[in-house]
């Protein structure tokens, strides 16, 4: 059966008019005539059967079915030229893959080990794009995901990688001017999304907070960390976010880990790595190998 779908040459003029409130400026952005924006609308209004502008002797604007038409031919069209750029930039040789990862993960454990995975496979290209919550893998457009372990996984295929052990970490500075090494005389920088951190660290360590709910709060572990290196408090994040911090000296950690509050990473994929597309079970593979090496 014919798909009934209007033609493209008259979704770009109308999407331009009521973009722009003008079939004139319309007519100039796509280098028609007006007197062709105007046929083109017309044509897709008789095809419709709804009228999309209201026409005031020679004003138009748009007709309230119109401007709801108008904002989801937008996002259909966008979306189009989105794709579509995305395709043009694939190499004609090679493959690639999307995965969707923790922004700070992605940031700060994963990218800067890319470049081996690169060396041994020059031909794929690996797209990243940055998820904080669990999603439906399946028609995401993704390929995997790099996540903790959550029951929104059901039925995927989840490897373990990494333990998110939390430890307390400051600059050197800001600790050379408390009283010893105790934390309560410390500000105490927070995560957002995770605000009862600190109180579970604290009775986890047997260490007493007077107000462990107290300090600036923060997105991403990422700001946490360059909230500690510029001297504002005391940031419970992952240690293997800042292994070159506490080597290089910009950070110390004298307090003990939080091992029982940590949390695991894993790849998810939608079936086993065995059975992936070439592209990804090489990605797939890498990773659990640099996993594998990075775990003390």
């Amino acid at each position: 059966m014919r798909r009934k779908i209007p033609s493209n040459t008259a979704l770009l003029a109308f999407e331009a008019a009521a973009r722009h409130g003008s079939f004139a400026r319309a007519a100039d952005e796509l280098s028609l005539t007006e007197g062709a924006i105007s046929r083109q609308i017309g044509r897709l209004e008789q095809f419709l059967g709804v009228a999309l502008f209201q026409r005031v002797g020679n004003r138009v604007r748009l007709a309230p079915s119109g401007a709801r038409y108008a904002v989801q031919v937008r996002e259909i069209l966008e979306r189009l030229e989105r794709d579509s750029l995305y395709l043009m930039g694939q190499p004609i040789d090679g493959a690639s893959i999307d995965i969707a990862a923790l922004p700070t993960f992605a940031s700060r454990w994963l990218i800067p080990r890319l470049k081996r995975f690169k060396n041994l496979h020059p031909h794929i290209t690996v797209h990243i794009a940055e998820r904080m919550e669990p999603f439906v893998l399946a028609g995401s457009g993704f390929d995997a995901a790099i996540h903790f372990e959550h029951p929104a996984w059901t039925g995927m295929h989840c490897h373990p990688l990494l333990e998110e052990i939390l430890v307390p970490v400051c600059s050197p500075a800001l600790l050379a001017t408390s009283a010893g090494m105790s934390l309560d005389a410390l500000p105490l920088l927070h995560r957002r999304q995770n605000p009862d951190a600190w109180q579970d660290y604290a009775q986890a360590a047997g260490i007493g907070l007077a107000n462990p709910a107290v300090g600036p709060r923060y997105d991403l572990h990422a700001m946490l960390i360059e909230a500690a290196l510029a001297g504002l408090g005391v940031a419970l994040v992952p240690r293997l976010y800042i292994e070159a911090e506490l080597r290089q000296g910009r950070l110390v950690a004298p307090w003990p880990d939080g091992h029982t509050i940590s949390k695991r990473f894993c790849l998810v994929l939608p079936e086993p790595v065995a059975l992936s597309a070439a592209a990804l079970q090489a990605f797939a593979q890498w990773l659990l190998e640099e996993a594998r090496a990075s775990r003390p």
